[in-house]
């Protein structure tokens, strides 16, 4: 009898990608981004933390989550627990001449939990870059190739080019990615970066205030060569912190110091925020990102394939692609997923497969009920014809293709029954419109390119 060995660390991957989407972003950069899967033994999984202060969060704060988790992915129960790992989140963490954080002598007296024991020293050069999120890493497509042009101009010369430097998009579209692969850029040329969230940089600036360090606080964030500051929208509602930011930003930029923030919304749609700063923001360059088409993502998921070191078939990438539409961290957390649960199961990697593994976390747009109306002029619009050819009785190859593929988005995505949809279609038979819709449903499993058509109509769709 063979023994199934499973890695605890492609579980823990895929754990992480669903946890992405269920806590909030801070929490997830804050508890879980530099953590692994340790071990799994005897119906025991245990996940390594980085430090003490963080295993107490997780085990106080996250454990149920976390182990709900974890037997979703793994299908059967486990006990969790945590364990301080000196291998956690050192591949993400570059650190710039900063030694580690202090850890307590293991036959020392009982040390005090307070989580001050276990932070940084204040206003250290920590510079906080995920290895993971470098320009050669960066898959580029229509949606992103400005934004990712700028990226690449600002790292080859900062201060001189596009400062500040504004990106904004959606979640999980790849701006954070560009401002880590921008601080990369920047280290290797020697230069010297600060990297912070808008919750780290707000946190800053009220602990000097409270404590009277503001000076520090001036020397740390002004003396910078380059400030990547993420999540700008949080300034919204903090004056104190808008103040304190306004000077900031002034410092640099008079020095020609390279300032990049991120949003999740243009700079004009940050209404609150304080025209002064708006206008410092829009004096450089802004730059949206747009989800990716399926080109992108499938070119997306075809690199994360390769640097996981797995094969995957192509008609499973295909597929991935297809069904998740609009962010690039629900692909990866897809094809963790797949990769995690063909380990545990020893299955291969297919489209069956891949069925059982993503079908509860499928972006809800893809289940949402479609207006009957607004898919006939979508699917008419994408094969070039009026509604009325949909409706009417011609038979030519294209306008049977049109005609059973709204059959088929009708039942899945506007979820008419047979009947409604022949009334929709101009009186058609139920028979038949479960026919064509039958009919596309089996193309769609070997029919790569009418697969990409479908999918590039639901996305319209979602769109509209």
């Amino acid at each position: 009898m063979t023994t199934t060995v499973i890695d605890p660390r492609s579980v823990w991957d895929a754990a992480l990608g669903e946890l992405q989407l269920r806590v909030t972003r801070a929490n997830y950069e804050t508890w879980l981004k530099h953590t692994v899967g340790v071990s799994l033994r005897d119906g025991e999984f245990v996940i390594g933390a980085p430090n003490a202060f963080v295993l107490e969060a997780l085990e106080q704060r996250m454990f149920s989550l976390i182990s709900e988790t974890i037997e979703h992915v793994l299908n059967e129960p486990v006990n969790v627990s945590f364990r301080v790992s000196m291998s956690s989140g050192g591949s993400s963490v570059a650190e710039d001449r900063v030694p580690a954080p202090p850890t307590p002598a293991r036959d020392a007296a009982p040390a005090s939990t307070e989580p001050a024991q276990f932070e940084w020293p204040p206003y250290t050069r920590l510079i906080k870059l995920n290895a993971r999120y470098t320009f050669d890493r960066f898959v580029v497509g229509r949606s992103n190739e400005l934004a990712h042009a700028a990226a690449e101009a600002v790292a080859a010369k900062p201060g001189s080019t596009y400062n500040p430097l504004v990106m904004y998009s959606g979640v999980g579209l790849g701006k954070t990615h560009l401002l880590h692969a921008i601080g990369h850029r920047a280290v290797a040329m020697g230069l010297s970066v600060i990297y912070a969230t808008n919750e780290k940089f707000t946190n800053d600036y009220i602990k000097a205030i409270r404590e009277g360090t503001t000076e520090e606080f001036r020397d740390h964030y002004r003396n910078a060569d380059m400030l990547l500051l993420d999540d700008i929208q949080f300034l919204i509602g903090k004056e104190q912190t808008q103040e304190g930011f306004f000077h900031t930003f002034n410092a640099l930029h008079m020095a020609n110091r390279q300032i990049v923030v991120t949003s999740d919304r243009p700079v004009s749609a940050l209404r609150l925020l304080e025209d002064r700063i708006q206008s410092r923001l829009t004096g450089g360059l802004v730059v949206d990102m747009q989800p990716p088409a399926i080109e992108t993502r499938l070119a997306i998921l075809k690199v994360k394939a390769e640097q996981a070191g797995h094969d995957v078939p192509e008609s499973v990438l295909e597929l991935l692609a297809e069904r998740v539409y609009d962010n690039v961290r629900e692909l990866e957390g897809s094809l963790n997923r797949v990769i995690a649960l063909a380990h545990a199961t020893d299955s291969p990697i297919d489209v069956d497969l891949v069925t059982r593994a993503i079908d509860d976390m499928v972006d809800s747009l893809t289940t949402r009920e479609a207006p009957p109306d607004l898919v006939l002029d979508t699917v008419a619009a994408h094969f070039g014809m009026g509604i009325d050819a949909l409706a009417g009785r011609k038979r030519d190859k294209k306008t049977a293709l049109a005609r059973h593929v709204a059959m088929y988005l009708l039942r899945e995505d506007a979820k008419l029954r047979l009947t409604a949809i022949g009334r929709v279609l101009g009186g058609k038979d139920h028979t038949t419109v479960g026919h064509g819709c039958d009919r596309i449903a089996v193309q769609l499993g070997v029919d790569s390119a009418l697969r990409r058509q479908v999918a590039n109509i639901r996305e319209a769709l979602a769109a509209s």
